[in-house]
């Protein structure tokens, strides 16, 4: 391997920002720059961060977004601004070209053969699935059909795949990709940053945390129609804590008002990824509601805010759903419920909120599981063996 091979790594995100995207880059980027590569990171732009800059010991460009209020444009004129990018440095000026969609995916596999690069796609939801919970227009329309398109032509022609989940791993293979090609990179914690926090229960007011965006597939709706079992039982409050589109915060305040939670709910903004594990240190129970959907269930995922979670020995309740089981053990690490059973949720809470020894068990028992499996150390290490496996191969 040269000293020093140059990697572009792509992403249609904000750079920082507080969504797992961009932990997930921030650490992937961290471990390679660690393990000797040049990276050139290409992201997308916002105005307040600068056009050009380093960050992780990168190099980062970010392509201005523009006004355009349809996503669609904006994420293919970042495709075409990544080619122009790549055209402009050359032949051969990078060793791996490292994306995470189709956006930019679809013609850097397309010109792998003219540059000379070899391509990575780091799988983390496609938009053929996720694309019509943040625009419910799009639900059954054909645009879906050729997205599907797009992805498969991407994933056949690409050298090798990243994915955060067995259950990930398997959509793609069911799409008839060769399952030798794809790697399960999970998802990871900072375990320097995110720390066990002693556990006491506050006994006039519990407070029960979620953190995450606000999208359709967390299952907030099943969340909050729990609620009123809870607090029928217990003056606890809920804190909602993450970004959302206008169309979900006030999906979530209507209902909210609708079941009289007014005084009992707030949904708060997202904060940077530095003060989450205070924020986490504040809760009594942490939760992870999600819904029973193709995206959760078929396409997968893997919820950095469960380990995390776990990271912090914080009493999780989870969505029993094969993403979950992949971080936690039922009764051991968390309470499971079954998916969009607000019931079920409820008893769960309760159950933590009424038994400060369960309490206790579970959050020590995944606090020790986050720091033996969940590392971000361990991702970065499984990620520079799918690099080296690439060069060695090239």
């Amino acid at each position: 391997m040269d000293i020093q091979p140059a990697v572009l790594y792509s992403a249609f995100d904000v750079v920082p920002s507080p969504k797992g995207a961009s932990t997930h880059i921030t650490y992937f980027t961290r471990g390679l720059v660690e393990a000797g590569y040049r990276v050139q990171l290409v992201t997308a732009g916002e105005p307040s961060l600068p056009k050009r800059d380093t960050y992780c010991g990168a190099d980062i460009l970010r392509v201005p977004s523009g006004d355009d209020p349809n996503f669609l444009k904006r994420a293919v004129e970042f495709g075409q601004a990544v080619m122009w990018h790549i055209a402009d440095m050359g032949m051969s000026a990078y060793r791996v070209t490292h994306f995470r969609s189709i956006w930019c995916g679809l013609p850097i596999v397309q010109a792998k053969g003219r540059f000379g690069y070899k391509t990575l796609f780091e799988v983390n939801g496609l938009p053929s699935v996720e694309l019509k919970y943040h625009y419910p227009a799009l639900k059954d329309s054909p645009v879906l059909d050729k997205f599907k398109e797009q992805e498969i032509a991407t994933l056949s022609m690409v050298d090798a795949i990243i994915c955060p989940s067995a259950v990930t791993k398997a959509y793609i293979a069911s799409l008839g990709i060769p399952r030798e090609k794809i790697t399960v990179v999970s998802n990871g914690v900072d375990t320097k940053l995110f720390t066990p926090q002693s556990i006491s229960l506050s006994a006039d007011r519990p407070t029960i945390l979620y953190i995450g965006t606000l999208a359709d597939w967390q299952g907030l709706d099943v969340l909050l129609e729990a609620l009123p079992a809870i607090v029928a039982q217990s003056q606890c409050k809920l804190r909602i804590v993450g970004r959302g589109r206008g169309r979900q915060h006030k999906n979530l305040q209507k209902r909210i008002r609708k079941l009289g939670l007014e005084e009992r709910v707030s949904i708060e903004p997202a904060v940077p990824h530095h003060e989450v594990p205070a924020l986490i240190a504040q809760a009594d129970v942490c939760v992870a509601p999600l819904a029973y959907n193709d995206r959760n269930v078929t396409q997968g995922c893997c919820p950095i805010k469960i380990i995390e979670y776990m990271a912090c020995a914080r009493p999780i309740v989870a969505a029993n759903l094969p993403v979950v089981r992949e971080l936690v053990h039922e009764n051991v690490d968390a309470l499971l419920f079954t998916p969009d059973d607000p019931a079920g949720l409820a008893r769960c809470i309760l159950a933590i909120l009424n038994d400060s020894s369960l309490s206790r068990r579970l959050a020590g028992s995944a606090a020790e599981r986050a720091r033996k499996r969940f590392s971000w150390r361990a991702a970065q290490k499984k990620l520079v063996k799918v690099y080296e496996a690439l060069l060695r191969d090239g």
